[in-house]
């Protein structure tokens, strides 16, 4: 018994021994082989480390405030979709940008890799500057004058509208006053001037704005979607009637808006039966009588055309950009609806407002929201990947393939054009299409089949096949916008899913 004491004492002190000549001998060894080694093990993809280190997609930020608490959902929903944030510096595959990026980031925007991608377009400020939207005289706009630059124009058209009320807005801030036309400073160049919709359409006597989200994912050819997950309704704070200019809160949607959850007439369709703020909406139209799919179809139809009156501008500022596709744009467009189902186009905003602080219950419609968008622009998608590089061959030919994106089969047998790409009825033939239609198809297709909560818009989507006239569709557009519509026709044609 003591014999096996004295035994196990004596392995005891051994391992302290050569424990003591291990320790040391790792002191003495060259630390930069030391961490090659433990960079390997890092390296290694079977280890935990490197699946949350190296396999990830990144993301970076770009903004002028210090304080983050406004990104809190796209974090939030960045981190869910398995990307892992670095420095500003590095080589990122996405950019998310609060502010507009184009002027300090320029060089670096304007020769991105092809696999890289950005939230919002070079010259989409053609759409979201709200002066240069609102004097773009669209029927669905109110009357707007830039001064001091249309003093002239908005005097002749006060005199012939005497009954007419105004608003002055600020041209960069939420400032909106109505006031008397004696009390305009014509001269100034800081506000514009913005007829007032004076009998809006109400619920329970409150007047409101609809915040429609709108994400765009190509140019030339153009694709547009609207997320459909819900609308943001905005209610001001006081009632609309009996009315007094003084009182901004009766027609100005302030921060500290009057939420659906609040407005009796909502309450139960939101709180107890839990639909969302379009829905309870649309349940107090119907309810007097009224049809609201009058006003989503003006919506959508608006957001087209807007978007269609802005797109030669920002082609022509994309031209200075190495490659065309890194982009996409996630703007809120507003809007107001008279009291005869009318719709009003007010703004649209690049960088929409997506912070829950101050009303918590919309944190859910910020992360379906940009859960959906992400997945429409191929930032979440499912399939693993070290970033948004290329994956290959067979991966890409998983996802989207060639026989994905042929159409119109009788009119590439009729007119041979396997040998003759030169007939016109041969352009949609896959054969006889240029490497950026190809793209432009692939990228259509992918949008598609992972679009969530989004609806295309344009290309028009096809409500009544048999009724459905394509010369009306494509008149006006221009050839690469024409080339994208006779597609998603021809997608339409062998598969109803592809007509809206």
């Amino acid at each position: 018994m003591i014999k096996h004491q004295l035994l196990g004492f004596t392995f005891f002190i051994c391992g302290i021994f050569c424990s003591s000549i291990i320790i040391q001998w790792l002191q003495l060894f060259n630390k930069q082989n030391f961490s090659e080694i433990i960079c390997r093990i890092c390296r290694d993809p079977n280890s935990d480390e490197a699946l949350t280190k190296e396999s990830k997609p990144t993301f970076s930020i770009y903004g002028k405030s210090r304080n983050e608490d406004h990104l809190i959902h796209v974090l939030s929903v960045l981190k869910r979709l398995g990307l892992r944030r670095v420095p500003l510096q590095e080589n990122w595959d996405l950019l998310w940008s609060h502010d507009f990026p184009f002027r300090n980031l320029s060089k670096k925007l304007k020769n991105l890799e092809s696999h890289q991608k950005v939230n919002h377009f070079p010259g989409c400020g053609f759409i979201t500057n709200k002066v240069d939207l609102s004097v773009t005289n669209l029927p669905f706009q109110p009357k707007s004058y830039r001064l001091p630059k249309d003093k002239s124009k908005f005097i002749e058209y006060s005199k012939k509208h005497s009954n007419k009320l105004f608003v002055e807005k600020h041209n960069e801030h939420r400032h909106i006053f109505i006031k008397e036309k004696k009390d305009i400073n014509l001269s100034s160049n800081e506000v514009f001037i913005q007829e007032f919709i004076d009998r809006p359409y109400l619920v329970d006597g409150y007047k409101f704005d609809i915040g429609v989200y709108v994400i765009l994912t190509s140019v030339n050819p153009l694709r547009i979607y609207i997320y459909t997950g819900d609308v943001l309704f905005r209610y001001c704070t006081k009632q609309y009637y009996p009315f007094n200019s003084s009182i901004q809160e009766k027609y100005v949607v302030g921060d500290d808006y009057l939420p659906s959850w609040k407005v009796p007439s909502l309450k139960v369709l939101y709180n107890s039966f839990k639909f969302g703020m379009k829905d309870s909406f649309d349940g107090y139209v119907k309810s007097k009588k009224e049809e609201p799919s009058i006003i989503w179809d003006q919506i959508e139809d608006i957001v087209r055309q807007t978007i269609l009156s802005k797109e030669k501008n920002i082609i022509i500022i994309l031209n200075n950009y190495k490659h065309k596709k890194n982009f996409f744009e996630l703007m809120r467009f507003d809007f107001v609806v008279d009291e005869k189902l009318k719709v009003w186009l007010m703004e649209a905003n690049m960088s929409p407002n997506l912070s829950s602080a101050h009303f918590k219950q919309n944190s859910l419609l910020y992360e379906q929201l940009l859960y959906s968008m992400f997945q429409l622009v191929g930032v979440g998608l499912p399939v693993q990947r070290n970033s948004f590089e290329k994956r290959t061959v067979d991966e890409e030919l998983m996802i989207s393939s060639e026989k994905n994106l042929a159409v119109f089969v009788q009119e590439c047998l009729k007119n041979s054009c396997e040998s003759n790409c030169s007939k016109s009825k041969c352009k949609f033939c896959l054969n006889c299409l240029t490497k950026s239609r190809l793209q432009s198809l692939h990228d259509a297709y992918r949008e598609h089949i992972h679009k969530a909560d989004t609806k295309r818009i344009f290309p028009k989507p096809i409500m009544n096949y048999q009724s459905y006239v394509i010369e009306n569709e494509i008149s006006g557009l221009s050839e690469e916008n024409e080339f994208m519509v006779k597609w998603f026709y021809g997608k339409c044609q062998k598969d109803s899913n592809w007509c809206i």
